[in-house]
């Protein structure tokens, strides 16, 4: 059913096909791909050798412990965007074979509220992560930190080696694929180590490609998966206050998944057509249950390879014999209880 928030709000109809094909919708994702090599080629074989040193080797470490763990699991794929402050208090009663991935963004967030976080994953090689861990949170950051005891962490091997430092739980590393044919001989000089996992550029990509291609879970859940500004409150990017949301310098307009004109910066536009991308092109079942943002949206209707629900509808399909439970137990007591 619809989300009553200051409106009543409900999902655009659904389109057939959308408005660009896959293929350009993929090249127009991987335009500032060159540039990114070019800013962080520096920095990603620095860290590599640096982890490689005071963690490797890799292997020893690597995801492909963790293959096929989750096979047949849902799982919730948990973002950093606004829409997560609506959804994150539901996270502790999911049903119980649902898993739950979260963007390490989220850390001091989602463990406030009781999450139960399965993984952690981190793709970034600067040290933006080590802030967001506890910023916005309710404890310090020596609180968190101390927190991430008894949790897993997902990590890329150019990971910031401060981080890694300062994570107390485990880590299970995996390897990036990169379009630049140098810079992989010269990460191999390290350590060959390939174990890799898609992206798309953002770590909302690895942590669905890990879920898919490691774990083995094939119906992938997103929240907090925005990738626009928040349009119900001040102008903001994530569900708590981020100093990443300040100054939002030039953006574009979009429509988001109910219809509306909403914010958003070109960077994200084009993350959101790498999942639609995915969803057309690699199997699976891909459920947007963000509740809100532009993941599947466009002009004329949301697209049909991506399944627009709420979350707590998506609860229900997963375990809706929760509502019979009370009948099931008690037969001789009536509770009026009935699924349609």
């Amino acid at each position: 059913m619809p989300r009553v928030d200051k409106i009543l709000v409900d999902f655009q109809p659904y389109i057939m096909e959308p408005p660009v094909s896959p293929q350009k919708a993929h090249d127009q994702a991987c335009q500032a791909d060159e540039a990114t090599i070019k800013h962080w080629r520096e920095t990603w074989l620095s860290n590599i050798k640096v982890n490689h040193e005071l963690f490797g080797p890799f292997k020893d470490k690597g995801v492909g412990l963790l293959h096929g763990l989750a096979k047949g699991r849902p799982s919730i794929i948990a973002g950093a965007g606004p829409s997560l402050k609506h959804v994150a208090e539901k996270l502790k009663d999911r049903p119980k074979d649902m898993l739950l991935i979260s963007c390490l963004h989220n850390f001091h967030f989602l463990e406030d509220a009781k999450a139960n976080v399965d993984y952690y994953v981190t793709l970034d090689a600067g040290p933006i992560t080590i802030k967001e861990v506890s910023e916005g949170g309710s404890k310090s950051e020596e609180e968190y930190w101390a927190m991430t005891e008894g949790k897993i962490l997902i990590a890329y091997v150019g990971t910031h080696p401060d981080l890694l430092r300062k994570w107390k739980g485990e880590i299970y590393f995996y390897n990036a694929p990169i379009p630049n044919e140098e810079i992989n001989g010269l990460v191999a000089n390290i350590e060959p180590f390939h174990s890799y996992i898609e992206s798309g550029g953002c770590v909302l990509g690895t942590c669905m490609f890990f879920a898919k291609g490691y774990l083995g879970s094939q119906v992938n859940i997103f929240i907090g998966a925005d990738f626009s500004f928040s349009n119900t409150e001040k102008t903001t990017f994530h569900a708590w206050d981020s100093d990443y949301d300040k100054n939002i310098g030039h953006y574009i307009h979009v429509v988001d998944i109910f219809g509306n004109r909403v914010k958003t910066w070109m960077s994200y536009y084009n993350f959101k057509l790498f999942f639609e991308v995915v969803a057309q092109r690699v199997p699976g079942i891909y459920i947007n249950a963000t509740e809100g943002g532009i993941l599947g949206a466009h002009r004329d209707g949301n697209i049909i390879h991506i399944k627009q629900m709420w979350l707590d509808d998506v609860y229900d399909m997963f375990s809706i014999e929760r509502h019979k439970k009370d009948q099931a137990l008690n037969p001789d007591i009536c509770d009026g209880k009935v699924l349609i």
